[in-house]
């Protein structure tokens, strides 16, 4: 039989069509996400370290400061930069009032307006850009420097034990209350101790010590409150917060 060379091109023709359509479709796959990885297996954003507290020292009396005038001075606070930070936050608190506010900062320095003649606690938060994590350095406190001050009131006294909010065993009868406070002038000469039922105002004073620790009598199924008062050898005084703890029952 006759073979007809135009029937043979056309179904050559056809098979090359066929394979070149037939084969993989990875072209038509879609481009992997920008920035690598995929929606399983995103791109993880390493959370930041904690800073390192330079300037203004712990436990000092800050005398750098640009006077801004009788009552403000501009102060540079300065940190070590840590790991994989993009900015940070200064937190300062103003221990005379309990108030705070935060400055932030892209490099690791920050010069912040405060009062003189005032107790500071200021700490760095740092952040990093694609998280929500963060990092807190220590916390320091110094005092900064007012005009014509001799001799400065010690730093308002931090609770050790019970820590803030505890809830004690209803087993408990007694306490050891623990605290620590600390004075520019090293000159803290007594402590007074109040303690009482929460909500009880003024708090009971249970007298003075030069020690920091005093023990309480305490009952089950009741909420107290107590504080201390620091006092140093020219009279000078502060008082710590009000710190709460119950004891379960």
């Amino acid at each position: 039989m006759r073979k007809h060379p135009y029937k043979i091109a056309i179904l050559l023709f056809t098979f090359l069509a066929l394979i070149a359509c037939g084969g993989s479709d990875s072209g038509n796959d879609p481009a992997p996400p920008i920035g690598g990885g995929d929606d399983d297996n995103p791109t993880e954003i390493p959370a930041p370290s904690s800073a390192t507290l330079v300037f203004p020292e712990d436990d000092t009396e800050c005398n750098q400061g640009e006077i801004v005038n009788d009552t403000e001075s501009t102060v540079t606070f300065q940190w070590n930069a840590s790991q994989n930070t993009d900015s940070y936050s200064v937190t300062m608190t103003n221990l005379s009032t309990g108030s705070s506010f935060n400055t932030v900062a892209n490099t690791n320095e920050a010069s912040i307006t405060i009062l003189r003649g005032v107790p500071y606690e200021w700490f760095v938060t740092s952040r990093a850009n694609g998280t929500n994590e963060t990092s807190e350095s220590t916390k320091w406190r110094f005092y900064n420097e007012g005009p014509g001050v001799e001799n400065y009131a010690p730093f308002p006294a931090e609770s050790v034990n019970p820590s803030r909010g505890a809830t004690l065993p209803a087993a408990t009868t007694t306490l050891t209350l623990v605290w620590t406070a600390s004075d520019v002038d090293n000159d803290i000469v007594n402590y007074e101790i109040f303690f009482d039922l929460e909500g009880t105002s003024p708090s009971t004073s249970l007298g003075m010590t030069t020690e920091s620790t005093f023990e309480v009598s305490v009952a089950s199924g009741n909420n107290y409150q107590w504080s201390v008062k620091v006092i140093d050898s020219q009279n000078n005084t502060s008082t710590s917060e009000t710190f709460l703890f119950r004891v379960d029952g």
